[in-house]
């Protein structure tokens, strides 16, 4: 019978065990399940970088937190899907993350173009085998919160560059303007302009940051 062989790659080792446990005693028609795991972005590219010697992993299951030793210190899943896109490009991608903003998917979705996106409260048993089902036959496979956060943005008319779209996601979680300049490669008076277009952009030229926040998240920026 035929093995499909997955990399799970998670920092909390009960997340992946539960991937295993599930994945692996479950009944697929035609194949069977086998699960690797990994709890940091160098041992996940190891362990990619080896299976392209010999295996390379069908699919790859991605938190996007991670821990990490000091030399790569700040690497995440997204790190190891752009690697795994160099290295493995035949394996599918597919993110397992706590996260659910419209920022964060988005964002995924440019850099990785992944073959699904899991938000991990609403995954179960059937939603995983359905993802490996999916992934392996007909991708992509999303969760309703990852796919209502990609409908919304494909719905907005209005295009940002990358970096009016940190300065909105900035703004969402509570990083003060002035302090922008040591996340953004711009001037604090190119910041505040581009908060500015944005509010016109948006129609709230004339109202505070508070004001941005909510109309940039309904519109599906964050």
């Amino acid at each position: 019978m035929n093995i499909v062989r997955i990399l799970a790659v998670d920092d909390h080792e009960m997340t992946t065990l539960g991937y295993k446990f599930i994945l692996e005693d479950s009944e697929f028609d035609g194949f069977k399940v086998h699960v690797d795991s990994a709890k940091t972005f160098e041992e996940a590219s190891e362990k990619i970088r080896q299976s392209v010697k010999r295996l390379p992993y069908h699919i790859l299951l991605l938190d996007i937190q991670l821990s990490s030793n000091t030399e790569h210190r700040g690497k995440t899943g997204e790190d190891v899907g752009i690697l795994a896109r160099e290295v493995s490009p035949e394996s599918k991608i597919v993110f397992m993350s706590s996260f659910s903003d419209n920022y964060r998917i988005n964002s995924i979705m440019q850099t990785v173009d992944p073959e699904g996106y899991m938000v991990k409260s609403e995954i179960d048993e059937a939603s995983l085998r359905a993802m490996v089902n999916t992934v392996t036959t007909n991708p992509p496979y999303y969760t309703q919160k990852a796919l209502a956060a990609i409908r919304k943005k494909m719905a907005n008319s209005i295009n940002l560059d990358e970096n009016d779209k940190k300065i909105l996601y900035h703004l969402s979680i509570g990083t003060k303007t002035k302090d922008m300049v040591n996340h953004i490669s711009l001037s604090l008076p190119t910041i505040e302009n581009r908060k500015r277009h944005i509010k016109s952009l948006f129609g709230i030229e004339k109202q505070n940051d508070q004001a941005l926040i909510s109309e940039a998240r309904e519109r599906g920026f964050i």
